[in-house]
């Protein structure tokens, strides 16, 4: 079976808004107030949990890795505990995913966030069952760029390894899939979409309704 990979942050989903209310979270328990803003920081949000630690703490000069490491637990549970507060679907995800599964592709997901939390969020947003596979951050020992996620991703959905397109939003996925040797997809409406075309992915999505035809043509029968 031919399948469609997804990455989740910043590409099924907007999930800046929660992630960034976690991170302030933190920053409010070391006594430093919210640091990161809704909205402009956004790009910095999908880049995952240490990466909001670390740019914040960098703005006040108080980088330190260890309190980074510190402090990630703390943010994982702050955001957990507030999930889907802020979140929203991409408009057109599920109907794009709907569609892939009507022309006969596999359709799952291989993000960066853990397991756990993945599956928590796209079970809050009913939607967890339209995905035959989810492979997130601590599934297998290794993570996105290595390319064994994005390749369990679809043989658990059912599919060859071999013909997949990856979906995603930033240089992370662009590499993933080189590695596998499929070719990437690569929205341009999240907050860094500005700056997809220079990873030249094989295609580039403006619209979820684009994504069907994009994927009949670079998936081979």
């Amino acid at each position: 079976m031919r399948t469609v990979i997804f990455d989740l942050d910043g590409t099924l989903a907007d999930t800046s808004g929660d992630l960034i209310a976690a991170a302030n979270a933190c920053f409010r328990h070391m006594g430093l107030g919210d640091i990161l803003h809704p909205r402009l920081d956004a790009g910095v949000a999908l880049r995952g949990g240490r990466r909001m630690l670390s740019v914040g703490l960098e703005r006040v000069t108080l980088f330190d890795a260890a309190t980074v490491d510190q402090y990630y637990p703390f943010l994982l549970d702050a955001y957990a505990q507030a999930i889907d507060t802020h979140t929203v679907l991409y408009p057109g995800a599920m109907e794009a995913v709907e569609a892939l599964r009507s022309d006969g592709f596999g359709v799952g997901i291989c993000t960066n966030k853990p397991e756990g939390l993945a599956d928590l969020l796209l079970t809050r947003m009913g939607v967890r069952g339209a995905f035959a596979s989810l492979v997130g951050a601590d599934t297998l020992p290794v993570r996105k760029p290595d390319p064994e996620p994005l390749r369990e991703a679809a043989r658990r959905a059912g599919g060859d390894p071999a013909r997949c397109l990856l979906v995603g939003d930033s240089d992370t996925d662009r590499n993933t899939a080189r590695a596998a040797g499929v070719p990437c997809a690569l929205v341009t409406f999240g907050p860094s979409g500005e700056d997809m075309a220079a990873l030249e992915p094989e295609a580039l999505v403006a619209t979820f309704a684009e994504l069907p035809a994009i994927a009949a043509r670079l998936v081979a029968p």
